[in-house]
């Protein structure tokens, strides 16, 4: 299915003390069951780690 959202996950697992991945920019919550959301909620979260990304300082 060309369309599935893809794992952000690149490998690199680190939680800061928010619980956010250093590595994709998810939150816990939102890497439990990643596979079992669904693609509209999938599209959010990737939404979200832009967003988190973004804000990242350097």
């Amino acid at each position: 299915m060309s369309d599935a959202v893809q794992s952000p996950c690149i490998g690199y697992c680190k939680l800061n003390e928010e619980r956010v991945c250093a590595g994709c920019f998810r939150h816990v919550d939102e890497i439990a069951g990643w596979r079992d959301k669904p693609q509209a909620e999938k599209r959010n979260i990737i939404q979200r780690c832009a967003e988190r990304k973004s804000i990242q300082p350097s």
